[in-house]
């Protein structure tokens, strides 16, 4: 099958900051109010999660998500102002890059093959 995968990946050093993956889960912690509930919902492992959490906190200058440990009613966590404006921005800037790209696009999968020819023995 021929197709044309764009990956927007935002890079602080050496660390991906912001991309596909983590602009899923800030909308999933947003649906759900936790950590853990996003992680279920997305198939990743809490540990997984939270790493990503941790790693967009460090890199941009305001925390995109607020957590509060422990049970009770306050526990939990929350996408908050800068992170909903990351997202935001994130998510335009995927779209007008896709809108952009089709004519290029094109232009390369029609090069393609379907499937990749066996490899020479």
């Amino acid at each position: 099958m021929k197709r044309l995968k764009l990956k927007l990946q935002l890079y602080c050093g050496e660390e991906i900051a912001f991309g596909p993956g983590k602009a899923d889960l800030l909308e999933a912690i947003a649906r759900t109010g936790s950590i853990s509930a996003a992680a279920r919902a997305m198939g990743l492992s809490y540990r997984r999660a939270w790493m990503m959490v941790d790693v967009m906190n460090r890199c941009f200058t305001e925390k995109l998500v607020d957590t509060t440990p422990g049970g009770g009613q306050k526990a939990g966590a929350r996408v908050s102002e800068a992170g909903t404006r990351a997202l935001a921005a994130y998510r335009d800037l995927q779209q007008r890059v896709t809108g952009a790209v089709p004519a290029s696009g094109d232009a390369l999968q029609a090069m393609l093959r379907e499937e990749p020819e066996p490899p020479e023995a």
